[in-house]
């Protein structure tokens, strides 16, 4: 089982789980801080499923918690049967409270995640480059480049070799983030990188100078913003391979 399942099993056990907990650990203190408090703490509980990212245990969470306050906290106790009128109000707004809030919590949780990923490959281009401004060899940083691929597109390998107009893929990373299939696109965004191997040019000085060869993990989605961070890593290639230090 992968981090990302792992995640998303603990989330739907506490989503499913949390709520329970809560509401039946409020029932000695319920007379004393009153239905809307107590919907309130749940409110908060749906946040802190909703703090793992997954939308769907937030969904969960906020259901849970409006069943339990119905089952613990209203008229008629342990029944999921609502006799006041403004019981059944509070387990409303429980319900929609609890699903915006948590669908907030998750959206603001994966721009944040996002944010952080993005500043990564900010710096995986600012790496390389350093490397080839200082006079690296080339091959030392078409080494950096193909390992920094190989993490970007999620890839089973990365190879680079010299240019070849006759012998190539019949699939290419386009410098524009597309990647093509003979004359067709390719829905990278959802059904991943086509074939087995896939093609990303090296450029230098207007000349196709080599590229590298990707070989990717069948069905892995690869976001078009990862795409443009290999094209600006294979360009780093291309940079140090074009100065005369390097040839």
């Amino acid at each position: 089982m992968t981090r990302d399942e792992r995640i998303t099993v603990a989330a739907l056990v506490a989503a499913i789980g949390a709520p329970l907990a809560a509401a039946a650990a409020l029932i000695p203190v319920q007379s004393q801080i009153g239905n809307t408090n107590v919907a309130l703490v749940l409110v908060a509980v749906v946040v802190a499923v909703a703090t793992l990212g997954r939308r769907f245990a937030a969904a969960v969470a906020a259901l849970s918690a409006a069943a339990w306050f119905d089952f613990f906290h209203t008229q008629p106790h342990y029944s999921f049967t609502i006799n006041a009128h403004d019981d059944l109000v509070t387990a409303c707004v429980l319900l929609v409270v609890g699903l915006l809030v948590g669908e907030l919590a998750v959206r603001g949780r994966r721009h944040r995640a996002a944010a952080a990923d993005g500043s990564t490959d900010i710096a995986r281009i600012h790496a390389v480059a350093e490397l080839a401004a200082s006079g690296e060899q080339a091959d030392f940083v078409i080494m950096a480049v193909a390992s920094e691929l190989t993490q970007i597109l999620a890839l089973r390998d990365c190879r680079y070799e010299a240019y070849s107009p006759v012998d190539k893929p019949s699939a290419r990373l386009e410098r524009n983030g597309e990647v093509t299939l003979g004359q067709f696109r390719w829905g990278v965004d959802t059904m991943g990188l086509p074939t087995k191997q896939v093609e990303l040019l090296v450029e230098g000085r207007g000349h196709h100078l080599g590229r590298f060869i990707l070989t990717p993990t069948p069905g892995q989605p690869i976001p078009f913003d990862k795409r443009l961070v290999a094209i600006a890593l294979a360009d780093q290639v291309g940079a140090a391979l074009a100065t005369p230090q390097s040839v």
